[in-house]
């Protein structure tokens, strides 16, 4: 163990543990791979430029594969490059590898013109150069696919390839960068989003041996035998009138794994729902995602510093108050969006209602050590929290596709990746997580990150205070220059009437946040 700087952590080997048994009964990834380099890409306009570097480096032979929620075909990468589409199709026409998986939305229905859809034309678009991108529809009912992930593998170079996850979508609004301006390619949101909504939002770029896990598990999805429309005639239309198979062709023999490139330890975790016809590589499902933040939660001792898009579900809300009633050194920061993305009268009270609760679940363990913040440009613009990030105690972190949710923990397919630093020497195991605690909490409290007053996890919760007591007084105060350093406010959602709650808890179980555990288990915190 090492006490340095006046707070506790694991080492690496320790925090390397939280790995066992989170696949139990499932095949697929091992639990950890090491020899890895992880770079984290905040924000998506850093994303995205790189994923244009790689893949504008490609030549025929290599490959390129890869999942989505979301694609927009017309999204540009950078801000005078070319679509993505518009790439993907020129690298199959050049004779690079491309496929692909995009979630079949449930909310398309059979209707003119097909063409409008957005996943079905960036399938299309790349399809029709060579490439073979299909609507994937075998999920869990209610659920969908939601991993992001991209592989690019060199055919003569394997040291070159690399592996893209996270929570970006290929998609509108995501091009967003430090300075929070918004995507000039905006998604329609709650309208106190303005225009061109500002958007925060994080991805890894994975060198190493967890290439080849990141690609087994594209493979396993691709190879799935089930039909892609799920045998529904609905399902069946839709997919003759997109001019989709209802199965892929077989993906060629896999390369070896490339050589080690870093000191990073790296475990897959993902989220499969239960479902007839099951998964054939996880035929009870798979939720090595909450298995993981379980036990993570339960080694935390100093810190667990939260960014995500939802924060509710009394699964999740249970765990983290468990280990603040368990460990009274422990603080917890949550960065959540100001507003739900959509926030109407209908779909507005379900998803505040299950923020309420899980917040009250966990101030309720310890008060005086829980905050909640949002963030704002300088202009005054909530900012869209669509990052998907946890950081424990400087030691352990991921990043990936799930929320803090019962969705994303039992029901989507999601993928995360668990980082450690494997590097060896005092404290040396701490050095990326903390470098990604410093990078976010620079940004979002307007500091320098050699700010000496960021490098102590521990008394992180009251620096965040003062600044949300800050802004947040400025804009009591009339909002009179000079303007206080940073982005944060502090947090209140939007109370639930009674009359709300009626329809509005059930919505909330039944729709906004179901759980797709075995029967056996739901209703309880295990997984």
């Amino acid at each position: 163990m090492d006490s340095s700087a006046g707070y506790w952590f694991l080492s690496s080997t320790e925090w390397g543990n939280v790995a066992t048994d989170v696949h139990a009964g499932n095949a697929g990834s091992p639990s950890w791979s090491e020899g890895n380099l992880v770079r984290p890409l905040i924000h998506g306009a850093t994303y995205f430029a790189r994923l244009h570097e790689e893949l504008s480096a490609l030549h025929a032979g290599d490959r390129v594969w890869f999942t989505d929620w979301r694609g927009d075909g017309d999204e540009r990468l950078t801000a005078d490059g070319p679509t993505i589409g518009e790439l993907l199709a020129r690298l199959a026409r050049a004779g690079v590898e491309v496929r692909g998986l995009v979630w079949r939305s449930h909310g398309e229905r059979v209707s003119a013109p097909m063409s409008n859809w957005s996943n079905e034309l960036l399938s299309r678009q790349i399809n029709d150069a060579g490439g073979e991108v299909l609507l994937d529809q075998r999920v869990r009912l209610f659920g969908c696919h939601h991993q992001k992930l991209f592989v690019i593998r060199n055919r003569n170079d394997p040291s070159r390839d690399v592996a893209f996850v996270g929570g970006i979508d290929l998609s509108h609004s995501r091009r967003d960068d430090a300075d929070h301006a918004g995507d000039p390619q905006a998604v329609d949101m709650d309208p106190r989003y303005g225009k061109q909504p500002p958007w925060h939002d994080a991805a890894l770029e994975l060198r190493g041996p967890v290439v080849a896990d990141v690609l087994e598990l594209f493979a396993e999805r691709w190879n799935d035998p089930h039909p892609l429309d799920r045998r529904t005639p609905y399902r069946m239309l839709l997919q003759r009138l997109a001019d989709m198979p209802r199965h892929p062709e077989p993906l060629p023999e896999t390369a070896p794994p490339p050589p080690p490139a870093g000191p990073h330890a790296v475990q897959l975790l993902r989220t499969y729902g239960v479902k007839h016809p099951p998964f054939p590589f996880a035929p009870g499902g798979e939720r090595s995602i909450a298995r993981a933040y379980t036990k993570a939660f339960a080694l935390a001792r100093s810190l667990i510093y939260i960014e995500d898009q939802y924060l509710w579900s009394a699964e999740v809300a249970a765990g983290i108050a468990a280990a603040l009633e368990q460990n009274p050194g422990l603080n917890v920061i949550a960065v959540v969006p100001r507003y739900p993305d959509s926030d109407g009268p209908l779909g507005g009270p379900p998803k505040r209602l299950g923020q309420l609760r899980a917040i009250e679940t966990i101030r309720r363990a310890a008060p005086d050590r829980f905050g909640v913040f949002n963030l704002e440009n300088t202009s005054g613009t909530p900012i869209y929290i669509h990052a998907k990030v946890c950081i424990i105690d400087d030691a352990w972190f991921t990043c990936g596709s799930d929320n803090f949710n019962r969705r994303s923990w039992t029901t989507d397919s999601e993928l995360t990746c668990a980082v450690i630093d494997t590097t060896a020497g005092p404290g040396a195991s701490r050095l990326l997580p903390h470098s990604l605690r410093l990078q976010l909490w620079a940004e979002h409290l307007g500091l320098d990150q050699s700010d000496p007053r960021l490098q102590d996890p521990a008394a992180g919760l009251k620096l965040w205070d003062a600044a949300a007591d800050a802004l947040d007084q400025w804009h009591e105060s009339g909002s009179r220059p000079p303007r206080p350093k940073g982005h944060v406010r502090h947090h209140s959602t939007k109370p639930v009437t009674r009359l709300q709650r009626l329809w509005a808890d059930p919505a909330n179980r039944l729709l906004v946040d179901p759980d797709g555990r075995p029967r056996k288990i739901r209703g309880t915190t295990r997984f």
